[in-house]
Order: C-alpha cells, then sequence, then structure tokens
C-alpha cells in the first residue's frame, strides 16, 4: 500500500469491511468499528457506499445491549455474479458463482485433442457465452472473468505462456477476454486457482501457510505464503512434477527421466498397471477393458480397488508413496502447515492417501515433518473453478 494514498486508504477499509461483512455477517456497524479498529464515523460513511453500490443490505434488528436494536448488515450475494473458467487438458468447465461462492450453473465444452491458439480463444468466448445464455443474467451484473490454465501463467499480464498439455504459447487470454466482454479478467496457473479456491472455500479456510498438489496428468502444487500465493521469479514456482525421484526411472514428457510426474500422475498409474498385467499379474481390471490392455485408465485402477481388487489397491498405494517421497520433499522445503491434494487421480482417496501418509511418517525429518496433515481437497472436481472465481472476489475482498 503506498504510504500517504487517502484514496487507497479509503478503498483498502472499504474492501476490509466488504470482507468482514461476508464473513461474519450478519453484523452490527458497531461491531465492525470494534473489530477493524476504525472509527465509527469511517465505518458508516464506508457502509452508505456500499449499501449504495448493493454489494451490502440491511437485514434483521440485532440484540439491544441498552439502546436502540442495531440493523445488521450482510452481503447482497446473489446481486452481482462471477465467472470462472477451468480450462483443463480435455474439457474447459465455465461456471457463474454468486458473491458467497455458490455454483448457480455451469457449462462443459471439450476441447480438440490438439487445439490451437485460435481455436482455444473461440472456445473460452464461445463457452461464457453460452453460460451468459444459460444463466440468463445481464452482464452489467458479473464483476468480472477469473481462469484457471494449465501450464506456466504470467499472472499479471493474463497470458497463458505455455500449456504443455497442447504446445501453445503466450495465448493473451485476459487481453481477449477483456475485449470481448468488457469485464475484468484475471488469469492464473490451474493448481495455484486451485490452492486459492480451498484457501477461501476449501480445506485452506484460516490457513496462512500451506501447499494446494493437484495430481492428475501433471502433478504441480500451488504455494500459499502468509496468506498470499508465492510465483517465484519466472512464474515456475510449484512445479514439483518435475522433481526427480528415480535416476533410472521412466521418461517423462519433459525430457527428463524419473520425474514425480512420469511416475506418480493417472497415466504413470495406467502404465504401471498394464506393464505388470502383461508380465501375468491377476487382477478385475483384464474383465474390465475386455481383454485389451490398452484401454486401461488410471481411473479404471481405481474403479477395480473399490471393487476390492487387491492388485489395483496395491498399484494405487504404491502410487502414494511414489507420491509421498515428492511430498516429503516439498514440507523440507516450505514447511507448511498442511498439504491439500486434488486433481483427478485424488479423487481415489484413501487408496492414494494411505500410501502418502505411510512415506511421509517414514521420512521425515522431524516428528512435527513427520505429523504434517495431508488432506483431500473439500472443493473436489470444482476447487480450481472455484479458485478462478476466487481471483475475482479477493480484487473486492481483502482478507486481513
Amino acid at each position: 500500500m503506498r504510504t500517504g494514498s487517502f484514496q487507497l486508504m479509503k478503498s483498502m477499509n472499504r474492501s476490509i469491511i466488504l470482507n468482514l461483512i461476508r464473513e461474519k455477517g450478519p453484523i452490527s456497524r458497531a461491531e465492525i468499528a470494534k473489530i477493524t479498529k476504525l472509527t465509527p464515523p469511517t465505518v458508516s460513511n464506508i457502509v452508505k457506499e456500499l449499501l449504495r453500490s448493493e454489494f451490502v443490505i440491511e437485514t434483521s434488528q440485532g440484540t439491544s445491549k441498552g439502546g436502540r436494536k442495531p440493523t445488521l448488515l450482510d452481503i447482497n450475494s446473489n446481486h452481482f455474479f462471477i465467472i470462472g473458467i477451468d480450462v483443463g487438458h480435455v474439457y474447459v468447465k465455465f461456471v457463474t458463482s454468486n458473491l458467497a461462492g455458490d455454483v448457480l450453473e455451469q457449462v462443459r465444452l471439450k476441447l480438440d485433442s490438439h487445439p490451437n491458439k485460435q481455436t482455444m480463444i473461440n472456445v473460452l468466448k464461445r463457452g461464457v457465452h453460452k453460460l451468459l445464455e444459460q444463466s440468463q443474467l445481464h452482464v452489467d451484473r458479473c464483476l468480472g472473468i477469473g481462469v484457471g490454465m494449465h501450464g506456466i501463467v504470467d499472472n499479471e499480464n493474463g497470458i497463458s505462456l505455455f500449456t504443455p498439455a497442447f504446445n501453445l504459447r503466450d495465448i493473451p487470454v485476459a487481453s481477449v477476454l477483456e475485449d470481448e466482454f468488457q469485464l475484468m479478467v484475471k488469469v492464473e496457473n490451474d493448481v495455484r486457482a486451485m490452492t486459492l479456491g480451498e484457501a477461501w472455500f476449501g480445506n485452506g479456510d484460516k490457513q496462512e501457510n500451506f501447499v494446494g498438489v493437484n495430481v492428475g496428468y501433471g502433478i504441480g502444487a500451488g504455494i500459499m505464503y502468509e496468506g498470499q500465493l508465492f510465483h517465484g521469479e519466472a512464474n515456475i514456482a510449484g512445479e514439483i512434477g518435475h522433481m526427480t525421484i528415480d535416476l533410472n526411472g521412466p521418461k517423462c514428457d519433459c525430457g527428463n527421466y524419473g520425474c514425480l510426474q512420469a511416475i506418480a500422475a493417472g497415466p504413470a498409474i495406467a502404465e504401471r498397471a498394464v506393464k505388470e498385467l502383461k508380465f501375468g499379474a491377476s487382477s478385475l481390471l483384464t474383465d474390465m477393458c475386455g481383454g485389451d490392455l490398452d484401454k486401461v485408465t488410471g481411473s479404471m485402477v481405481h474403479k477395480a480397488a473399490v471393487q476390492g481388487d487387491e492388485f489395483s489397491t496395491r498399484i494405487l498405494h504404491d502410487t502414494g508413496r511414489y507420491l509421498g517421497i515428492g511430498l516429503t520433499n516439498l514440507i523440507h522445503t516450505v514447511n507448511p502447515t498442511r498439504i491439500i491434494i486434488g486433481g483427478g487421480v485424488a479423487q481415489a482417496g484413501e487408496f492414494i492417501l494411505s500410501g502418502v501418509q505411510e512415506m511421509i511418517a517414514s521420512k521425515g525429518l522431524t516428528q512435527q515433518a513427520k505429523e504434517t496433515p495431508v488432506l483431500s481437497a473439500r472443493l473436489k472436481e470444482n476447487s480450481t473453478v472455484m479458485g478462478a472465481v476466487v481471483l475475482i472476489l479477493q480484487e473486492f475482498f481483502v482478507r486481513k
């Protein structure tokens, strides 16, 4: 915050009050002044602005403490909305959310297997138009569009620098959507968006220092430090999927050998299962794929484990152990209060987490490191798209 800037201070105070109402509402003006340590006249003036803007509404009467009953304030959650976009490897998910983080409508569009830049841009535009039409919400009530994209993202300029799955570079996501819809647009890496979503609405709530890890087609981490996402010097902080786990391991898409991603991501689970099945291992997977082992997927391995298949259960447990090695390294480097795991592979729950926790308990340097909590993402498959929503929310609600 620039020292001496009255306008910025006023804006900051407004955002702090707005967020306090969001978190504590219904709440009185007097209680806001007490918690924020702002003067009652300052609170009163800012609340008048918020009432005029319709961000806030007056609700019920509070309990009297000797005088007139105070009028309580709450967020006008359904008056404004935000569009969140999660650009995945196969589908793009679009949602509208109210200010409370409730999903109102959603649309999902399939991507071409090898889209070019213009195709990607067209899908984003089409999805937003379709969502607005389906929601029957006027764009004037939309506060902005948040986008979570896999790969390397320049979050300050809203540019997708590199998407490994599609080998695309320098997609001007923010400028294209801003021109099309005349709205604020914020773009972030999908794993950092997932971490942000969990920080506001999931298992990272009230945590200043934690790590979100996405385990799906690839593996990445979002690092929350003192309540802010850490990006690193060149926006590659958290690329733990390319941490070397086994020098003699399988080749990774990045060209190196033995990366965590090449051992513990979704495709690696299927590859390891198929390799053992071809050597004669017995499993429900053989029947599930109709004898065509090339059809085995990580999701299929999970389904077989749920049905009690010992082979698939072991494959997932071993995957968790490999992942646990990478997360132990992360614990020793960042020392987070907790780790939250999301993504497609994380849907396997305890089949994966038991191996992760076993390895951390075995390899952790100190007792505290060994006991680092590892949780599944509370928002599950909506973690990233809700993090995209938060990219816009945090422009209005300052969490003090």
